[in-house]
């Protein structure tokens, strides 16, 4: 799949600072691939925070991306910090 702009949404802004929310069928792996949000990069800024729910129609994950550069319009965002990884019931 590829990265949708449709799916990626405000949660807070402040002080030059943007919480984002993303959703997507992707994969942790290629959404944290130099470039996958590249189609965003007029919006991301680095700093910035994705919370992201990833592979949505499979087993999903959750968590958190940086936004760790942005230059020429190429846009990396750190490797996922998962939330949620295990369950002890």
């Amino acid at each position: 799949m590829a990265f949708k702009t449709k799916d990626l949404s405000v949660l807070a802004y402040a002080n030059g600072f943007t919480l984002w929310h993303y959703v997507t069928g992707d994969l942790a792996a290629e959404v944290d691939t130099a470039g996958y949000f590249n189609a965003a990069s007029d919006m991301l800024r680095v700093g910035d925070m994705i919370m992201a729910n990833l592979d949505a129609d499979g087993t999903p994950q959750a968590g958190i991306l940086l936004v760790a550069s942005n230059s020429g319009g190429t846009v990396d965002v750190a490797n996922l910090t998962q939330v949620g990884a295990s369950n002890s019931d």
